[in-house]
């Protein structure tokens, strides 16, 4: 993958650097504020971005606001934000403006660089990577009785971990059920959020999005 990194302290931002550089990934740049990162997107064109919420000079919301302007500017561009906090309203914001190649982990729980790499290419590939916290917050400040309360216990369950980017197996593994018994759930979902199959949206990201009442 190419990969260009907007974070504001140089310690992480160069460490960030140096570890998907030893797992073999192409770093095209690593810049601390939003336009920098805006400017390095136009010229890398990378596969993904990986974006601190808060950014230079006021520390709020410019990684958001600059994701989402990169996203319009680049609609396959993959996002992954990355920030110390669960930040719902701002990640409502750049879920509303997408609707593939989201991701949004916190700091301070990302313990494995296989992990995190893994997060950047499904993120890269379209599909999302949601911290499970970042998940929760979501679901409670855009719950949508008439979408997420259609789930049975259990499509519940399954639908969290498919909003967290889990695969079908990995489901499969953290619930102790058969990959077909998730297949059936995954389905069921899609008729109840009424996704009809197609060859052009992404039925997962679509599923995600409607669950956590931004789409």
């Amino acid at each position: 993958m190419r990969i260009v990194i907007a974070e504001d302290t140089a310690i992480l931002r160069d460490g960030l650097v140096q570890l998907l550089k030893s797992r073999g990934q192409e770093v095209a740049a690593a810049v601390g504020d939003a336009p920098a990162l805006l400017a390095a997107v136009e010229e890398h064109r990378p596969d993904v971005a990986v974006v601190d919420i808060r950014l230079p000079p006021d520390h709020t919301d410019e990684g958001v606001r600059a994701a989402v302007e990169l996203r319009r500017r680049h609609p396959d561009l993959g996002i992954l934000m990355f920030s110390q906090y669960v930040e719902a309203r701002f990640a409502t914001d750049l879920l509303a403006h997408s609707s593939k190649g989201v991701g949004y982990l916190l700091k301070e729980r990302v313990v494995d660089i296989d992990d995190f790499i893994d997060a950047l290419t499904r993120v890269a590939a379209g599909g999302t990577a949601l911290d499970p916290e970042v998940v929760t917050q979501l679901v409670g400040a855009n719950r949508r009785p008439d979408r997420a309360e259609r789930l049975t216990p259990r499509e519940a369950e399954v639908m969290a971990l498919v909003a967290e980017g889990r695969t079908n197996a990995a489901i499969a593994g953290t619930l102790v059920i058969g990959e077909r018994a998730v297949e059936k759930h995954v389905a069921n979902i899609f008729t109840k959020f009424d996704l009809p199959q197609t060859d052009v949206d992404h039925r997962r990201v679509l599923a995600v999005l409607r669950y956590l009442g931004v789409g």
